[in-house]
């Protein structure tokens, strides 16, 4: 008998993932959570015009060696020669870190003159992150009724699950790396990206698993045996899908500046645990559901109207 690699250790896998959760929780108790960015806290606006085109890695090794770590670097104006920079607010300290930070700045851009320096609310507010949370209820919404009316409820479900499991991983690698990354706006961003890439590679799956269950008697035996060999039929697509996608997320983390990377990373972080989860978790949770006949009654409503429209 052949061994089941994918779906003979399920509770294996839950358990890696549900540890990585939990860790995150934890820290997230204890006050070593998420490192809210400017987006989320607002902080202060310092405006230079340049005079020319200018590096903005120049200008974040002028703010670094001022003692400014946290800070956002945008190019404005006409030409694009008008520097502006968004900073956690500065506190009383905040004309000596001008100071230091300018003495920098002109030490490569010797044309540059200060503009004005503004203090700024967050961006990504309530308002913002409430609009993002009903974005994705209604995309898990919308979802699990395409998923349920195209194959059945059980691998509707399933899916959200994984959805809800890609999107804790990411969240939770934010919170393990809190000293290197903020959370801003590119997050909120990464997540909804993750939830179109990360359905689609499940949506592969289910589609195999419904074409097995079709062409091979099952009734008598466990579903394991059909999402097995879905798995092992859609693996080579997987991989070389996601190893297409991961070159070129690598090669933006390695060249992008701070802002890219906060943006790539998560976006990284989640394409792996979307392909975990489509992998070892969503066929899995839908066999069990099958097998132990889980929603048999919703399960039914839906083949009720499916059987009234045939």
């Amino acid at each position: 008998m052949d061994k089941k690699i994918y779906t003979g250790n399920t509770r294996i896998y839950l358990m890696i993932s549900a540890a990585i959760i939990a860790v995150a929780l934890i820290m997230n108790i204890f006050g070593l959570g998420l490192n809210l960015g400017i987006d989320f806290t607002g902080g202060s606006l310092l405006k230079y015009e340049m005079g020319a085109d200018f590096d903005v890695k120049v200008v974040e090794a002028a703010l670094k060696d001022a003692g400014i770590s946290e800070s956002q670097i945008a190019k404005a104006g006409e030409n694009m020669t008008e520097l502006q920079i968004r900073t956690k607010d500065l506190g009383a300290e905040a004309d000596n870190l001008r100071v230091a930070f300018e003495a920098n700045l002109e030490a490569s851009y010797p044309d540059a003159t200060f503009v004005t320096i503004d203090t700024v609310g967050a961006v990504a507010g309530k308002d913002l992150i409430a609009n993002a949370v009903t974005s994705c209820l209604i995309v898990f919404a919308c979802l699990l009724i395409y998923i349920a009316i195209r194959f059945d409820f059980n691998s509707g479900l399933a899916a959200l699950v994984a959805l809800a499991h890609d999107i804790l991983i990411m969240i939770s690698f934010m919170t393990f790396a809190r000293g290197l990354y903020q959370v801003n706006s590119p997050f909120i961003a990464a997540m909804l990206t993750i939830i179109g890439y990360s359905i689609n590679n499940t949506i592969i799956i289910f589609d195999r698993i419904r074409e097995n269950n079709r062409l091979l008697d099952y009734k008598e035996g466990s579903r394991k045996n059909v999402v097995e060999a879905s798995v092992k039929q859609t693996l080579a697509r997987t991989i070389n899908t996601t190893i297409t996608t991961l070159v070129t997320l690598v090669l933006l983390y390695i060249l992008g500046v701070t802002s890219i990377r906060e943006f790539v990373f998560p976006l990284i972080i989640g394409m792996l645990a979307g392909v975990y989860s489509s992998v070892m978790l969503s066929g899995q949770i839908w066999a069990h559901w099958i097998d132990h006949n889980t929603f048999g009654f919703i399960t039914n409503l839906f083949k009720g109207k499916k059987a009234k429209k045939a």
